[in-house]
């Protein structure tokens, strides 16, 4: 991590906080450096607590970015004013950054439902006709179309690799098999590629600037209730962290 960069702890999690994520990973780019992104918020930080391999994917994650309101708030309690990262956004700066360099970085979609990584691929690709993409596939793979996936990247060998298969199986997909493509940035996207083909909108601008995104998210998936009482619980435990904190 540069020297820009201050390494901060959430509920015992690692985020790292910079001015400039996507320089960061652009140098990163250029000098082949294996990176895992991991975009955190409340309800991975939870999600986290009981389940082993996802805390330690996020540990050894080489960069860590406050996705969540909940992160901004946490930090806000221990009296640390923070920017969130939106992982969308920040995919999409890097996607922008690498479209316009005349160095070509390929980059693959791998997620989502069947056809919508291709087209949210082909909406990038008309976005910025430059973005060199490798390759797409869909995340409802047999094992044996897993295997041959496999085998697609390490004969790719793509620079950038999203994967949109939610949490927490992008991060636990990522963590196992990073190891296929080492020189490669590997980000978890979560529904980005959704917004990308146009199948669903993100929040207003309003909304995501008062930390009310995961309304709107539960307004577009009501299945999602279920894994939103995670919010609570995390408000909780950084209430008990900012009372308890010397």
């Amino acid at each position: 991590m540069s020297e820009a960069a201050l390494l901060d702890s959430v509920l015992g999690l690692p985020v790292h906080l910079m001015d400039d994520y996507v320089s960061w990973l652009r140098s990163r780019l250029k000098q082949e450096i294996g990176t895992h992104v991991i975009t955190l918020n409340a309800e991975m930080t939870m999600q986290a607590e009981q389940h082993t391999a996802l805390a330690q994917a996020i540990q050894q994650a080489e960069l860590v970015i406050p996705d969540g309101a909940g992160i901004v708030l946490y930090m806000l309690l221990r009296g640390k004013r923070i920017q969130r990262c939106p992982g969308i956004e920040l995919a999409e700066l890097l996607l922008d950054s690498i479209g316009q360099t005349p160095t070509s970085y390929p980059v693959f979609f791998y997620g989502g439902s069947p056809g919508v990584a291709a087209q949210a691929a082909k909406n990038w690709q008309q976005r910025s006709p430059h973005l060199h993409i490798a390759g797409t596939e869909h995340g409802y793979l047999s094992a044996t179309e897993v295997e041959k996936l496999k085998q697609m990247l390490q004969t790719l060998q793509p620079s950038l690799i999203l994967v949109g298969l939610g949490v927490p199986r992008q991060e636990l997909w990522i963590a196992q098999n990073r190891h296929l493509c080492p020189q490669a940035t590997w980000i978890g996207v979560g529904g980005s590629f959704d917004i990308w083909a146009g199948v669903k909108s993100r929040a207003p601008a309003w909304l995501g600037n008062n930390h009310l995104e995961w309304l709107y998210r539960l307004y577009q998936e009501p299945w999602r209730w279920r894994r939103m009482s995670a919010l609570p619980k995390f408000a909780g435990k950084a209430l008990v962290s900012r009372l308890t904190q010397t």
